[in-house]
C-alpha cells in the first residue's frame, strides 16, 4: 500500500512520520508546501493547484491519503476567508477526486469548530452542525467537498490538538509560564485535549484494519477548560512559580467565535476500531515529559 500525507511538517503530519518507522509495511510519502518541506523527507507538494496533485497521485499510484493540511489560524482566518476556503475547503476536495480516480480513499482531519458549541451534552457525528466562525465554516464545507468527492473517504474531527511540535497551546503555555508571574486563561470553554500522536495511532488502525467511510470523532478522554489545562500542564513540568487566573470567555474577546462546549463523543471510533482511548492528562504527561528532554 502506497500512502501520502500531506501537512506531513505540522503536528499531525510530524507524528504520522514518526508512525511511518514503525509501519515499514507500507509506502509512505510526505509532502507539504515548499516553504517547510526539507527536500530529504517531506517533498513540495501545493494542494491547492489540482493538476499537481493529480500529477502526483497518479505518478506514484498513491492508494490512501491523509491529508493532514489545513488553514489553522483560526483568528486570522476571519480577514484571510479566501485563503482559508482555499485550503480547508477547496483543496480537500482536489485531493478527493484525485485519490477517487485511483479507486483509493482519504482520511480528512476535521474539527470540533463545525459545532457552534451551545451544546451540553458529548457531540455525536449525526447532529447538526452550525458553525459560528470562517475556520468552522470552512472545515465544513471541506468535509462536505470530501464526501461529495469521494463517498468512501473517511473523516476524523478532532480538538485541541498539541504536540511536541510546531506551535501551540502547550508549548505557549509552557513558556509564559516560565516568563510571568501571572497569567490569566479562559475557564468557561470547556474541551478535550488531543495529543497528535494518539490521533496518528488512531489514523493508523484505520489504515490497518481498513478505512471505514463516514465521519468520526475522535479526541482523548476526559473533560477540562482551558484554565484546568493550563494548571496541568505547569504541575506536570513543575512550573510553581506563575499564578493562573480563571478569565470569562468575555474578558479575553477574540475575533474569532469559539465553542463554549466542544466535547466529541467518540463511540463510535471506539466501537469501529476496538480502540482504547487514553485519558488527556496521561498524554498530556507524557507529552511534557518528551519536552522536557527535547
Amino acid at each position: 500500500m502506497k500512502i501520502l500525507v500531506t501537512g506531513a511538517c505540522g503536528q499531525l503530519g510530524n507524528e504520522m512520520q514518526l508512525m511511518a518507522q514503525q509501519h515499514t509495511q507500507y509506502t509512505w510519502f510526505f509532502t507539504d508546501v515548499a516553504s517547510v518541506a526539507d527536500g530529504a523527507k517531506v517533498s513540495p507538494l501545493d494542494i491547492t493547484d489540482q493538476a499537481a496533485i493529480e500529477t502526483f497521485v497518479q505518478d506514484h499510484d498513491i492508494d490512501v491519503i491523509v491529508n493532514c493540511a489545513a488553514y489553522t489560524a483560526v483568528d486570522k482566518a476571519e480577514t484571510d476567508e479566501a485563503k482559508a476556503h482555499l485550503l480547508n475547503a477547496v483543496a480537500p476536495g482536489y485531493l478527493a477526486e484525485a485519490i477517487q480516480r485511483r479507486g483509493g480513499q482519504l482520511i480528512q482531519i476535521s474539527t470540533d469548530y463545525v459545532f457552534d458549541g451551545t451544546a451540553h451534552t458529548p457531540y455525536t457525528e449525526d447532529v447538526p452542525t452550525c458553525p459560528a466562525s470562517v475556520y468552522g465554516r470552512t472545515k465544513l464545507e471541506g468535509e462536505r467537498a470530501v464526501l461529495a468527492a469521494n463517498p468512501s473517504a473517511m473523516i476524523i474531527r478532532t480538538a485541541w490538538l498539541y504536540s511536541t511540535f510546531g506551535n501551540n497551546f502547550v508549548k505557549t503555555m509552557l513558556r509564559l509560564g516560565r516568563e510571568k508571574s501571572e497569567l490569566g486563561v479562559i475557564f468557561d470553554q470547556v474541551g478535550t485535549p488531543t495529543y497528535a500522536r494518539d490521533l496518528a495511532a488512531v489514523v493508523m488502525s484505520a489504515i490497518g484494519q481498513g478505512i471505514q467511510p463516514g465521519i468520526y470523532h475522535f479526541t482523548d478522554e476526559g473533560v477540562t477548560s482551558w484554565y484546568d489545562f493550563t494548571k496541568a500542564i505547569h504541575r506536570l513540568a513543575g512550573i510553581t512559580t506563575c499564578h493562573v487566573r480563571p478569565l470569562h470567555t468575555t474578558e479575553y474577546p477574540t475575533p474569532a467565535t469559539r465553542p463554549h462546549y466542544s466535547v466529541l463523543d467518540k463511540t463510535k471510533i471506539k466501537q469501529t476500531y476496538g480502540i482504547e482511548v487514553p485519558y488527556w492528562e496521561d498524554s498530556l504527561a507524557a507529552c511534557v515529559r518528551l519536552l522536557a528532554v527535547g
